[in-house]
């Protein structure tokens, strides 16, 4: 048995892991709960929790407030992602606050809530490659 060797080379600012400085800045407040859906959905799939109600006792807030933080995986994939990758704030109000988001989340086609993000959002949006939106402008297919 031969052993496999595997090398590569790191990106200049990370050769020397002393030097590297993480962006300054916090994330937006959008980006966290994007994330925190995520959390929330994967434990409702694994059974760690029963229900919107049990997450509300645990985060102490609303099940009404549980219930809009979830409504962020309606959005298309592609938004999701893009508020994922937000970058960090250098200010203290957010450019995207999730009030304003709700209209595009009300939305239930993907390609109105793409159009109505760029619309709202314009410096956020970028051509996504082919690939990535491949098979996802009807809006109804997931």
């Amino acid at each position: 048995m031969n052993p496999q060797t595997i090398s590569f080379t790191l990106p200049k600012e990370h050769d020397n892991p002393e030097s590297f400085e993480p962006p300054s800045g916090r994330l937006p407040r959008i980006t966290r709960l994007m994330a925190l859906a995520l959390r929330f959905d994967r434990m409702l799939r694994r059974k760690e929790v029963r229900d919107y109600a049990e997450l509300a006792s645990l985060g102490q807030v609303s099940r009404a407030r549980i219930t809009q933080i979830m409504h962020l995986l309606d959005l298309a994939p592609d938004i999701q992602e893009a508020l994922l990758l937000l970058p960090p704030e250098q200010t203290w109000r957010d450019t995207i606050s999730e009030r304003t988001f709700r209209p595009i989340i009300r939305e239930i086609y993907w390609r109105r809530q793409r159009e109505l993000f760029a619309q709202l959002f314009p410096q956020h949006c970028g051509k996504q490659p082919e690939w990535r939106t491949a098979g996802m402008t009807d809006g109804m297919t997931r």
